[in-house]
C-alpha cells in the first residue's frame, strides 16, 4: 500500500444555538466572498482500543465515506489548533484498519486491538470563504451531527456545531480574527477538540491537573509524561521518515533516561528500564550520526577553495552516506518493530500511568527536589575535575563525560523549573553553554573518525583524499579552540549566580 498523504489542519469548533443562522464573515480576515453552502453527507466509523488509548493521546482514527476527502484518516495533535492528518484512500476490507495505519500507532496501542468504537453521520453545509482574487481563505461548515457509541451501554446523541478550517496557504494568525467575529455573531468556542471526543468524552480519563504547590512526585511524573509523549510522537515520524524525527526520538529517550536516574529517589522504577532506554538510543544512533556527519562534512567542504577539492568528492560522499543512512534507518525500524521496544513502551506506560512513587515523592517539591539537582551538579563538577591535566585521547574521552554530565544537569534543571523558576535561570544558561561547546568538541572528535574512515575507503576506490586530510587537521585545530572556550565558560559557570543550596 502507498504511503499516506499528509496535510496540516488548522481549525476551531464552535457551539451554536439551534435555529441560528450561519454567521456572515465577509470583511473578516480578508474574506471578500462567502459562497452559498454545498451539502455533503459524511458517514464515519471511528476506531480505537477498548481502553481508548488513541483518544487519551488526542489521536483520531476513522474511515469516512462522503465529501472530497473520503478515505481512512489518522489525525495527530500538533498544537491546540493544529493537527496532522494522514490519509489513505478507501479500499480493502472496510471493517479492518489498514496495516500501514496500524503500524503508525503501535507506540500508542501497545499491542491492543483496534476496534470500532463509534459511528458519526454528519449533514454538512460547507461555505467557501474567498478573498478578492478568488483564493480560498477558509471553509466554514455548519455540521448537523448524529452520533452513536458502543460499549457496555450504547449512547446516541445529536448536536449542531460550526467548524472554521483555514486553507493550508492562509496565515494561521487569521484564526484569531475569525474567532472574534464568530464570538460577536453569537457562536462560542466548543469545549471539545473533536466530534468523537464530544460523543465519548466521559469515557476517556481526564488528564491530571497540577497544583500551585505540587508534591515532588507530581513534578517529576509530569516531566516523564511529557518526554514519553514526545517519544511516541517521534515514533510516528521515524516510521514516516520525517526529517529530524530520529533526532527528536533520541532526545526524548535521553531525557527519559536522565530523569529516571536523576530522580530515582522520587520515582522508584526497575533498574533495567534505564538500560533499555540506553539500548533504544544506541539503535537510533547510526541513523542520526549519519545525518549529522554528512551535513557537517558538506558544510566544511563549502568553505574549502575549489582548487583544493580534488576529484568528485561530493558524489563520493553522496554514495557513502546514502549507504550509511539506509543501514541506519533499517536498524532503527527493526528496533521499532521488535518485541523488546514494545516491552520498553509498556514499561514506560506503566510508570506514567501508575507511578511507583517513593515516600520522598509525597514531600513538597520545593524541598524534596533540591537534593537530586544538587547531586547532578556535583557529578558535573567531579567530571570536570577528572578531566584536568589530561591530554590526547584521554582528554577527549573525559570531556565527553563532562558533556554528558552537563546535559543531565540541564535536563534536571528543566524538570524542576516549575518549582524554582528564575532562581536557576543563570546556572542553567551557563550549564547549557558548557554542554553546547563540548557538543561541538565531540563533533570534531567524531568528525575526525569519519574523515579517517573516508580516507581509507576513498583510497581503496581511487579517490583523491588530500582534502579529507586537510579537513582532519582543521578539526584538530577547531577542537583546541573549543577547549579554550570551554575553560572560559566553566569559570563563568563556577562563579555565576545560583541558589545557595545548589553548592
Amino acid at each position: 500500500m502507498a504511503a499516506p498523504s499528509s496535510v496540516i489542519e488548522r481549525e476551531r469548533k464552535y457551539e451554536i444555538e439551534a435555529g441560528s443562522g450561519v454567521p456572515r464573515l465577509v470583511g473578516v480576515a480578508g474574506v471578500a466572498v462567502q459562497d452559498d453552502p454545498v451539502e455533503h453527507i459524511l458517514d464515519a466509523s471511528y476506531y480505537d482500543t477498548g481502553t481508548f488509548r488513541l483518544a487519551r493521546s488526542g489521536i483520531t482514527l476513522r474511515r469516512r465515506v462522503g465529501g472530497h476527502d473520503a478515505g481512512w484518516h489518522l489525525k495527530l495533535p500538533v498544537s491546540a489548533d493544529e493537527r496532522q492528518e494522514l490519509q489513505l484512500p478507501l479500499g480493502g476490507d472496510p471493517n479492518k484498519v489498514p496495516g500501514r495505519l496500524r503500524r503508525l500507532v503501535r507506540a500508542y496501542t501497545l499491542g491492543e486491538k483496534l476496534v470500532p468504537i463509534a459511528h458519526l453521520r454528519t449533514d454538512r453545509f460547507a461555505h467557501r470563504l474567498a478573498d478578492g482574487d478568488g483564493r480560498t481563505v477558509a471553509i466554514l461548515t455548519d455540521d448537523h451531527v448524529t452520533g452513536e457509541a458502543g460499549g457496555e451501554s450504547a449512547r446516541l446523541d445529536e448536536w449542531r456545531e460550526l467548524e472554521l478550517e483555514l486553507d493550508p496557504a492562509t496565515d494561521p494568525g487569521r484564526l484569531e480574527e475569525f474567532d472574534r467575529a464568530l464570538a460577536e455573531a453569537g457562536a462560542s468556542a466548543s469545549p471539545w477538540p473533536s466530534k468523537l471526543r464530544r460523543l465519548i468524552g466521559d469515557r476517556v480519563p481526564a488528564p491530571p491537573h497540577g497544583r500551585k504547590k505540587p508534591k515532588a512526585g507530581e513534578v517529576v511524573v509530569t516531566s516523564l509524561r511529557e518526554h514519553y509523549a514526545r517519544l511516541r510522537r517521534a515514533d510516528v515520524g521515524v516510521r514516516l521518515d520525517v526529517e529530524d524525527s530520529v533526532h527528536q526520538m533520541r532526545v526524548a529517550t535521553r531525557k527519559l533516561r536522565s530523569a529516571l536516574r536523576t530522580f530515582e529517589s522520587i520515582v522508584d522504577v526497575p533498574g533495567p528500564l534505564a538500560a533499555e532506554l540506553k539500548w533504544l538510543g544506541q539503535e537510533l544512533a547510526p541513523a542520526r550520526d549519519a545525518e549529522v556527519s554528512e551535513q557537517r562534512l558538506r558544510e566544511q567542504l563549502d568553505d574549502v577553495p575549489s582548487e583544493l577539492v580534488f576529484g568528485p568528492l561530493r558524489q563520493y560522499l553522496t554514495r557513502y552516506f546514502a549507504r550509511e543512512a539506509e543501514e541506519g534507518r533499517t536498524r532503527a525500524l527493526a528496533a521499532l518493530e521488535g518485541k523488546r521496544y514494545r516491552n520498553l513502551l509498556r514499561a514506560l506506560d506503566a510508570v506514567v500511568t501508575d507511578p511507583p512513587l517513593t515516600g520522598r515523592a509525597r514531600k513538597p517539591a520545593k524541598s524534596a527536589l533540591r537534593k537530586p539537582l544538587r547531586k547532578a551538579a556535583e557529578k558535573l563538577r567531579r567530571a570536570e575535575a577528572a578531566a584536568r591535566g589530561l591530554d590526547g585521547l584521554e582528554l577527549e574521552t573525559a570531556l565527553h563525560e563532562v558533556r554528558k554530565k552537563a546535559k543531565r544537569a540541564r535536563y534536571a534543571a528543566d524538570t524542576v523549573k516549575p518549582v524554582y523558576g528564575e532562581k536557576l535561570r543563570e546556572w542553567r544558561k551557563n550549564v547549557k553553554a558548557v554542554q553546547s561547546t563540548l557538543g561541538e568538541h565531540q563533533d570534531t572528535t567524531v568528525g575526525r573518525d569519519v574523515l579517517h574512515h573516508l580516507t581509507i575507503a576513498g583510497h581503496a576506490e581511487g579517490q583523491h583524499t588530500f582534502t579529507f586530510g586537510m579537513l582532519y587537521e582543521r578539526d584538530a585545530e577547531t577542537a583546541a579552540r573549543l577547549r579554550e572556550r570551554f575553560a572560559g565558560e566553566w569559570r563563568r559557570l563556577r562563579k555565576g549566580g545560583r541558589p545557595g543550596w545548589l553548592g
